[in-house]
């Protein structure tokens, strides 16, 4: 304690504790020498983290110091586990030359690394964009709240804003961006889908202030105002965005000259998809894992990664925009018609990942093989141009355009960069030779040294007479003369000891010593002009980095755009008709991954909605069939058959015409949702309720076994009130797949219901899945047959056998009753309730709209015996 009662610390800790003191919340990297280290609770939590020894050393105030380390060499491997993890690492860098410093080397905070703002290589997935995510929050409106996001891929330099109305709104961006991190104002009422993320940073709500943004956007753009990046009146998405760009600015401690624009995406432009669509239509993950056998592990055969973002961008933005759908139907039409798909393929493989090293020479972070990889990605695209000349495309004579000659910056590249450059910019050996003269004579100088030493190593020789004397070199000592402990004694008196080792002396002379000092200032002196011409080169591909942007953008379009020409040809898909007017019509439409992942033929179906003279306005196909008799399948495949189309793709049908889609909207499978306190049957009506207030008149609806999670009355009367409100309210294509028969009765002439059933037959004690789609109503369910064929014991499927029979009698001893008036026919239900009420219950169940006059007259005969 000093005289005032302060703990004394060391001058080091004192720096650690001024540098922490701006970056409590994060993990503080605090350069040492060869080592990041960290110190009390930040080396305790990350020796958890990254399973590294915690060790306590020396003493700060008193008390030992817990430490932990990582190598300098190989912290971007530690690094990246920890921001997989959703950590944030502070880096304080010694600051200077620790040679040249004077007492204790200075350090400082250069950057801070955090989920959403990574830009090195090795801390990115390949080929899924890393976003960071800001969103503001407006007052309450008609579809209370309204949100502002902007979001962010740094690692890609894109910078983009949007706003939507409503939670379930912002829940599916969420769902459709995955963003890494999401900065959000420090203030209640934010619901649980959106902080119980990972990566969630509460920010003052004062930085999410829409003027304080709109200034900050105008000066980091150099504009007067807002209005070129169409967002001037879009106040939620401007302080979103200054939000984000504060941040940004904060962490990365530097410039961001590859951001050079805002866009604004509008939420209408694209066919709508919530969370739980996404996820029962297993775009690009599986609950299981095995993301492989995805819509996207099927369709994604890019070359290069970039190509592989976009692709997963476009999957999950599938557009309305239907020009430019029919522009990237006619480019895969071309390639394939030019079987050009093959020769352009080819020149991929020899593409990089160019977008993300145009940001890294951007951030002036780019290393020596990001240079070598963007100068062999530039020499092809001559070959490139070549290749689209010949086709009769608009759009891949667009990108033809787009990418552009940058001639002068290929050459330069070829001149400068060595052809294997080394890993890091320090080591050396980045430039060519012939590039620099005065490079080129440091360089002699070094080279020349080799010889030089070989000849002093036999002069002294012969004139000690010492046959095993040695010349060498290490880093540590430099220049020695070594002579084993034997022969020591006769070492020439000009000689002066260097270094004692177990088995030998090592010496310096005066000529070594004059020619070290010659060496070791010229291979400094070619490291710092190395150093000054990777400035200057990173300067000069900065004064195009724009034109080379967008060729890179245009390759990685037109590696979406072979990518679709290749699957069409090796899948045998077909391009899809895009029509103006409503309805639905696939022909052989096929489940893309069901029918890559199986052995056996996948058998094709048909699906026809609203489209047919003799089956007018069908909107509404309740499916009938027994369980594993593909359902399921047929519902999604048509769905993926939609999005597949807009997204530019072919798709797998003999033929598709597919009218105005806004949104496809599912409801599939079973699960609970625990985090929010739901069971299997609340999510299962919360997906429903959503359907029914979001679809219109243009949405596609997957509806699977609506009511299979409460009573029979009860989940009957619900299905049939749902696809009552979908046919009749919403008017939405609906695939109603269901196991309640009664649900057939819906297709009455005029309804816009029909019935189809998926086929099956019994052979002997055997059940085959005819996988085939045909009109009408199942006959039955094949409950049983399904039970043993899962292995269920004989027993329990001939007891169960048993009691169907007894059932099935029962149900022909009661007398029929019409659907409409089924809740009447349900005295099991009724008789929860007092006697009294009985009456009034079962009349509040009627729909007076719904019956004909015999059904209206039969109700009343049931009325009055309960009376």
């Amino acid at each position: 304690m000093n005289a005032e009662g302060t703990p004394q610390h060391s001058p080091l800790m004192r720096q650690f504790f001024a540098a922490k003191a701006g970056y409590p919340d994060v993990l503080l990297f605090f350069r040492m020498g060869d080592f990041y280290e960290l110190f009390f609770d930040d080396a305790r939590k990350a020796a958890k983290l990254l399973d590294i020894t915690l060790t306590q050393r020396g003493n700060s105030a008193g008390q030992p110091i817990p430490m932990a380390g990582v190598p300098v060499h190989a912290h971007e491997g530690y690094l990246a586990r920890l921001v997989a993890l959703g950590e944030s690492v502070a880096i304080c860098e010694q600051i200077g030359d620790p040679a040249l410093a004077k007492g204790l080397v200075e350090r400082r905070v250069v950057r801070v690394v955090t989920p959403g703002t990574v830009t090195d290589d090795a801390l990115l997935s390949e080929r899924r964009d890393t976003l960071l995510l800001a969103i503001a929050r407006g007052a309450s409106g008609p579809k209370s709240p309204r949100y502002g996001l902007a979001w962010a891929d740094l690692a890609g330099g894109r910078f983009i804003v949007s706003e939507v109305d409503g939670e379930d709104a912002l829940e599916a961006e969420l769902a459709r961006l995955e963003p890494a991190e999401v900065l959000l104002p420090d203030e209640d009422g934010w619901a649980t889908a959106i902080t119980g993320r990972s990566g969630v940073r509460r920010r003052a709500p004062w930085l999410f202030d829409g003027d304080s943004g709109r200034r900050q956007l105008r000066q980091f753009f150099g504009v007067h105002d807002l209005s070129g990046f169409g967002i001037e009146d879009k106040p939620l998405s401007i302080a979103a965005a200054g939000a984000l760009l504060g941040y940004v600015e904060e962490t990365q401690k530097q410039r961001l000259p590859h951001l050079t624009a805002i866009a604004f995406e509008a939420v209408d432009g694209a066919i709508a998809m919530n969370a739980a669509t996404r996820r029962h239509l297993e775009l690009d993950s599986r609950i299981d894992g095995d993301n492989r056998t995805t819509l996207l592990g099927v369709l994604d055969s890019t070359i290069a990664p970039m190509g592989g973002r976009l692709l997963r961008r476009w999957l999950h933005r599938p557009l309305r925009d239907r020009s430019t759908l029919r522009l990237r139907h006619h480019a895969v039409a071309t390639l394939l018609d030019a079987r050009a798909f093959d020769a352009l393929r080819e020149r991929f493989r020899a593409i990089g990942d160019m977008e993300r090293i145009l940001s890294r020479i951007a951030l002036r972070s780019a290393r020596p093989r990001d240079l070598s990889t963007l100068r062999d990605g530039l020499a092809l695209l001559p070959a490139f141009r070549a290749l689209l000349a010949p086709l009769d495309s608009p759009l891949l004579q667009s990108l033809a355009t787009e990418l552009g000659e940058h001639d002068g910056i290929a050459r330069l590249l070829a001149s400068a960069i060595a052809e294997q450059p080394p890993v890091l910019a320090r080591d050396g050996g980045v430039f060519a030779d012939g590039h620099d003269a005065e490079l080129d004579e440091l360089r002699r100088l070094s080279t020349n040294a080799d010889q030089f030493l070989v000849d002093l190593e036999a002069r002294e020789r012969a004139a000690s007479g010492i046959a095993s004397l040695k010349v060498g070199y290490n880093r540590v000592h430099g220049y020695f003369i070594e002579i084993s402990k034997g022969q020591a004694d006769r070492a020439p008196v000009h000689y002066t000891r260097r270094q004692t080792l177990t088995g030998a002396e090592r010496y310096i002379t005066e000529e070594l010593k004059s020619f070290e000092d010659k060496v070791l200032s010229a291979r400094e002196r070619a490291l710092a002009r190395e150093k000054g011409l990777y400035e200057e080169l990173l300067d000069r591909l900065n004064e195009q980095l724009e034109p080379l942007r967008r060729c890179a953008s245009a390759l990685a379009e037109l590696d979406v755009l072979v990518c679709f020409a290749e699957r069409a040809q090796a899948l045998d898909w077909t391009q899809p008709e895009l029509a103006d007017s409503p309805g639905l019509r696939i022909e052989g439409g096929r489940h893309p991954v069901v029918e890559a992942v199986r052995d056996e033929p996948f058998a094709p179906n048909d699906l026809v909605l609203d489209c047919l003279p003799e089956r007018p306005d069908v909107r509404m196909l309740v499916i009938t069939g027994p369980n594993m008799g593909g359902k399921s399948t047929y519902m999604r495949q048509n769905a993926l058959i939609v999005l597949l189309a807009h997204i530019g793709s072919f798709v797998p049908a003999t033929r598709a015409l597919i009218g105005p889609i806004d949104r496809i909207l599912t409801r599939i499978g079973a699960g609970d949702d625990l985090a929010r306190g739901q069971s299997t049957f609340m999510v299962e009506m919360s997906e429903t309720s959503y359907i029914l207030h979001h679809a219109t008149s243009e949405s596609l609806v997957l509806m699977d076994e609506i009511g299979r999670g409460t009573s029979t009355y009860d989940g009957l009367a619900l299905a049939d009130a749902c696809a009552r409100h979908l046919a009749s309210v919403n008017r939405a294509y609906t695939l109603f797949a269901t196991h309640y028969f009664e649900l057939t009765a819906l297709a009455e002439p005029g309804s816009g219901i029909a019935n189809v059933h998926l086929d099956a037959v019994e052979h002997g004690d055997a059940l085959v899945f005819m996988h085939a789609v045909k009109d009408g109503p199942a006959n039955r369910s094949f409950g049983l047959q399904v039970a043993a064929l899962a292995g269920l014991p004989k027993s329990v499927v001939r007891q169960a056998r048993a009691r169907l029979a007894e059932l099935e009698q029962q149900g022909r001893d009661a007398p029929s009753t019409p659907m409409t008036a089924m809740a009447l026919d349900a005295p099991q239900q009724i008789g929860l309730f007092a006697p009294s009420s009985a009456v009034l219950e079962a009349l509040a169940a009627l729909e007076p709209d719904e019956l004909s006059p015999k059904q209206a007259l039969e109700a009343l005969y049931r009325l009055k015996l309960l009376g």
